[in-house]
């Protein structure tokens, strides 16, 4: 997994960096093949604002979050970004699953 992390008027330290590339590790865990995020960190006033875009096989899927302080916009970030990821697997297993099922009755 790739993870490119920039700001939109902010700079992303070092610490932030770090902290996107932990929260998000855990998203490997869903697929065995690569794929990559690009996260971006802003501020909307009052609020910092953590999005997200995932390429995975061709697809791309995407998550927003924002909260009172930065790291809490990551948290409330990976959270939406593992659902969605979640929601992607399901309906890719379920669609292969049909696909088996309708090759298997005979016509």
């Amino acid at each position: 997994m790739r993870i490119e992390t920039y700001g939109h008027e902010i700079e992303v330290t070092p610490a932030l960096r770090e902290y996107v590339e932990t929260k998000l590790q855990k998203l490997e865990r869903h697929f065995d093949q690569p794929f990559e995020v690009r996260a971006q960190l802003g501020t909307r006033k009052p609020d910092y604002l953590a999005e997200a875009n995932i390429s995975v096989a061709g697809r791309t899927l995407h998550a927003d979050a924002s909260a009172p302080t930065m790291y809490a916009a990551i948290d409330v970030l990976a959270d939406k970004l593992d659902r969605v990821l979640l929601k992607y697997k399901d309906k890719k297993n379920t669609i292969q699953r049909d696909s088996v099922r309708a090759a298997e009755i005979p016509g």
